[in-house]
């Protein structure tokens, strides 16, 4: 799990810096303002999570338990499905992915409850 959550993080990092910086240098001008600013909000929380996965990483080292599998693999199918269907709908056009970012949205949301509860279970 550690190894994995590790990979995913360092994979979501990258990918994430390099659609920020493809949003900001590459779609510029072949986007509105309104899509390159939805395509960002999906880079951006990317990048967030993939911190997020990096975290549920390390705290696996000392904190075993299954919220924190549970809290990385919410996080990583936020991503998919936030982040993604952002990228997709603002390079589609097709606005009916709009339907699927709330479930990255409760996913993301539902992860951090995941960690949260692995925390308070907590003892030293």
């Amino acid at each position: 799990m550690i190894r994995s959550f590790l990979l995913l993080a360092a994979f979501f990092g990258l990918t994430g810096v390099a659609l920020g910086a493809f949003a900001a240098h590459g779609l510029r001008g072949s986007l509105s303002a309104e899509y390159l600013a939805v395509f960002q909000t999906g880079a951006h929380y990317q990048l967030i999570h993939a911190l997020a996965l990096f975290g549920v990483a390390l705290l696996a080292l000392h904190l075993p338990g299954k919220l924190l599998k549970v809290a990385g693999g919410l996080f990583t199918l936020g991503i998919l499905l936030f982040s993604g269907s952002l990228y997709l709908l603002t390079l589609s056009g097709i606005g009916k992915l709009g339907i699927i970012t709330p479930l990255g949205g409760t996913a993301f949301l539902a992860g951090w409850l995941c960690l949260g509860l692995a925390a308070w279970g907590f003892r030293r």
